[in-house]
């Protein structure tokens, strides 16, 4: 019997990725984000291109919306893997130049989209058997940065979250795990963070040999939720060779 995965922020990017190769390994996937008309082109693309591919669902979904929260688990017939994946940074500005709105979007998405949609969906991850919570935060979680403020702490609370559902759920039969990369070039994550500037976009990247890609986040988590049910990967810190901390890059 195939089992289901959910991964938000599917449109693009990790969670595009990772719906791929959760497809790949045999997960019916369902692809999760606001913006149908992408998640509909890769649901077609993992149908025809990616060998021995279950059911692919598309649902409209703003993690920031309870509602549209809602809505996905009632849709749902059974989880056995959810990815919180929508997420993303907004500007680099210090602390003495931040805009509480960025702050408060970011809090938004990346710590109370995983509260919403996790607790929409730990009755059915529970009910699966062998339930598993994907988180994906960042480095930027565990160690902070200039200008980065804004984002470690919603990355932070993030993480926060990830170790008290491992203590709260050590009863049931769901597993938590955390997954923080570090540089990942992908379309959009830079160009969000600094507001459609695209020469501000690529400067991260600029001299970096070969950051990480999407690809590389989704291997990571195909390994952790493939790995036999009692065993628990607690978390995953991935980064590319050159990068020996999130201010710390080799550059050539």
């Amino acid at each position: 019997m195939r089992k289901t995965a959910v991964v938000t922020g599917a449109s693009s990017g990790i969670g595009a990725a990772t719906a791929r190769r959760l497809a790949a390994e045999g997960f019916n996937v369902v692809l999760a984000a606001r913006r149908r008309d992408r998640m509909e082109s890769l649901a077609k693309e993992i149908t025809d291109e990616v060998p021995g591919a279950g059911k692919v669902a598309v649902v409209t979904l703003d993690v920031t919306d309870q509602e549209s929260v809602d809505a996905l688990a009632a849709g749902l017939a059974e989880c056995h893997v959810l990815v919180n994946n929508a997420g993303g940074a907004i500007g680099l500005e210090r602390v003495a130049d931040a805009d509480p709105a960025d702050w408060q979007a970011m809090y938004d998405t990346n710590v109370l989209g995983l509260l919403r949609v996790s607790k929409a969906l730990l009755p059915k991850l529970i009910a699966s058997g062998a339930g598993h919570v994907v988180n994906i935060t960042s480095l930027a979680a565990h160690a902070n940065y200039e200008g980065g403020a804004g984002y470690n702490a919603a990355k932070h609370a993030a993480y926060a979250v990830n170790e008290v559902m491992r203590l709260e759920l050590v009863a049931e039969p769901v597993r938590i795990t955390e997954i923080a990369p570090g540089l990942v070039k992908t379309d959009e994550f830079s160009l969000v963070r600094f507001r459609g500037d695209t020469s501000k976009a690529e400067k991260p990247y600029e001299g970096v040999p070969e950051p990480l890609v999407a690809d590389d986040v989704a291997d990571c988590v195909a390994w952790a939720v493939t790995r036999p049910a009692h065993v628990n990967i607690d978390r995953i810190d991935v980064q590319p060779r050159v990068q020996a901390a999130p201010h710390k890059l080799h550059r050539i």
